[in-house]
């Protein structure tokens, strides 16, 4: 390892004032800029959270070139804080809105700019790229990246509705020998990362039972690219219930059985959409690869507080309402690691910081991210195969596996 700062002169590079808006919770070079509310991404979606305890320790002083695709309506391009990571530079941004792309520019100090993430991915001074665009367009454009010898980083869904896909990106990520991981923000919230502690501790044993929920009441679409968003299947956007099953055990689903309820939203009646969608809430009973059962629920049209949350019961343990209660005595820590000084846990339950630090440690350490391509497709694809269930009134459907 090169000589790296010690963490006493890294505070004083960076500065009070910086450090200052990272205790806050906020990104110290977002912290003027106008950032989305709750009405975009729920109360569960702008909810932070204070810092780990922890002091961070850097594992190389070499700085990674990053480009960023995409900043939409929800900002992802400049919400996770790789512009203010000790470890990257983000070298590149794009967006095909130009007040967009100068938007994200500016707020991650970067100086080139494309107008497409086609030309973007050409620039073979970058190392890797964050793609934030549209879902329908995830798969499309990770694969680019990859064949292009970039690892890639990819806002959630992996997929968007089609197992074809997901199939064709899995060999992609195989072949290219590059990092892939998807940013599934349930992963590195506290309550799931401290299941994922407990499990490999064996603190639970084998999960019995699961939920995962996802609420989100949308009476009209956010805006999106195309209106992709405009009647989206629930099921189809799954990610963030399912992580409380996948994300804490590495495991998968292996069958569903879904049913969903007719609307009254316009927006989720099947005529007004290009989906031909009814549902605006779906209820997936799965079974586990280690045989237990999982209730994963995804909505957009209950009345009531927002939900980005999950639950456990095993043989050995459970936690319900953030509490462990069970066997293990000698349970790990189950604080989040700590993250580089300047980079905030952001949004999501203060995810955010820990989903980039986790990407950019990966390539740092040469190991496979958290939620790499085995994770992100099981993660996606049971929702794609629930939402075929609840259209034919909860018919149980095998899921698709995907292994290292």
């Amino acid at each position: 390892m090169n000589d790296l700062r010690s963490r006493r002169s890294f505070l004083q590079h960076v500065g009070l004032v910086s450090l200052g808006a990272v205790a806050a919770g906020r990104s110290p070079n977002t912290a003027g800029a106008q950032e989305p509310d709750a009405k975009i991404l729920g109360a569960e979606g702008v909810q932070t959270s204070q810092r780990p305890k922890g002091v961070w320790k850097p594992v190389s002083d070499r700085k990674i070139r990053v480009g960023i695709v995409g900043y939409g309506v929800c900002r992802f391009g400049a919400a996770f804080g790789f512009q203010n990571h000790p470890n990257v530079t983000v070298a590149a941004v794009s967006d095909l809105m130009p007040d967009r792309c100068r938007e994200l520019a500016k707020i991650c100090r970067c100086e080139k700019m494309y107008p497409s993430l086609a030309e973007l991915v050409k620039d073979d001074t970058l190392e890797a790229v964050f793609v934030a665009t549209d879902a329908p367009s995830h798969a499309q454009h990770c694969t680019d990246v990859l064949k292009h010898g970039k690892h890639v980083a990819c806002a959630v869904p992996a997929v968007f509705g089609s197992v074809e896909d997901a199939h064709q990106l899995f060999e992609v990520v195989k072949s290219s020998g590059r990092k892939y991981m998807l940013f599934e923000t349930s992963a590195f919230r506290a309550d799931c990362h401290a299941m994922r502690q407990i499990y490999r501790a064996g603190g639970f044993g084998k999960l019995i039972y699961t939920e995962g929920e996802y609420f989100h009441y949308m009476p009209q679409p956010l805006a999106s690219f195309r209106d992709w968003r405009v009647g989206l299947p629930p099921q189809w956007y799954p990610t963030h219930s399912n992580a409380y099953y996948v994300c804490v055990t590495g495991g998968s689903f292996t069958e569903v059985a879904c049913m969903g309820m007719p609307s009254i939203l316009k927006h989720l009646q099947p005529e007004n959409n290009r989906y031909q969608n009814p549902f605006g809430t779906e209820i997936a009973l799965l079974r586990t690869s280690e045989g237990g059962m999982a209730r994963m629920a995804v909505s957009w049209d209950a009345q009531g507080p927002g939900a980005e949350a999950g639950r456990v019961r095993g043989q050995r343990g459970a936690m319900w309402d953030a509490a462990y209660t069970g066997l293990e005595k000698n349970l790990p820590e189950l604080d989040r690691p700590p993250l580089p000084p300047t980079v905030a846990p952001g949004g999501h339950g203060g995810s955010h910081g820990h989903l980039t630090e986790e990407f950019v440690r990966a390539i740092l350490e040469d190991r496979q991210p958290l939620v790499d391509i085995v994770l992100a497709l099981n993660l996606t694809v049971a929702g794609i195969i629930a939402h075929q269930s609840a259209l034919k009134g909860g018919e149980p459907l095998k899921i698709p596996q995907f292994t290292s």
